[in-house]
């Protein structure tokens, strides 16, 4: 099975509980207005890779806690990133999805590799970037709408306690500047 892929990170604690490694999906067709990855809605973009190579990418980054997808829109690719978010499960690692849908709007679609994608994650972070209610009280979200949905035991609100949303900032080897995390991204721009 095969995923486009906009971008991976090996390693940041920027999108979700304890080290992760993640993985920006391309294409969305959500395009919220304000959206800081506007590079990743076109569907035709990013790098084509095979599911399993990335598994074993990802099983070789050591003390990670888990893989987070982000956006592009994850759940707009259900089957591939489904079946990685289940082998990472079976692999010990935790699952964290964002999406621009809300959890009822997944249920509705009954489509089954959607089904299959919110039974293998354990966080679900949902719903639309909304501008107008831009909100950066709590962690990995940008505006008051979206909502932490705990799909599975594995995390609980109270392990959210004490999390602030942060930055980090790469410099590729190509001397392109990498920004991860949640923060103001227009003050961001501005300082950069």
């Amino acid at each position: 099975m095969k995923i486009q892929i906009y971008r991976l990170l090996e390693r940041t604690k920027m999108a979700g509980p304890g080290w992760r490694f993640c993985i920006w999906v391309q294409g969305c067709s959500r395009r919220c207005e304000g959206c800081v990855a506007r590079e990743t809605w076109p569907h035709n973009g990013g790098t084509e890779m095979r599911t399993g190579d990335l598994f074993h990418q990802i099983s070789s980054v050591p003390d990670i806690e888990g893989i987070t997808f982000l956006g592009g829109e994850p759940f707009e690719q259900p089957g591939a990133v489904a079946a990685l978010a289940k082998q990472a499960q079976a692999a010990g690692l935790s699952v964290v999805a964002f999406t621009g849908f809300t959890y009822e709007e997944l249920l509705v679609m009954n489509h089954p590799h959607v089904l299959q994608l919110l039974n293998a994650t354990d966080l679900l972070i949902d719903g639309p970037f909304i501008q107008a209610q831009f909100d950066l009280n709590r962690p990995w979200v940008g505006s008051a709408n979206q909502r932490y949905r705990f799909l599975t035991d594995r995390y609980q609100e109270s392990d959210l306690a004490g999390i602030t949303n942060q930055i980090e900032v790469r410099i590729a080897p190509n001397g392109k500047t990498l920004v991860n995390g949640m923060g103001d991204f227009a003050e961001i721009q501005k300082l950069l």
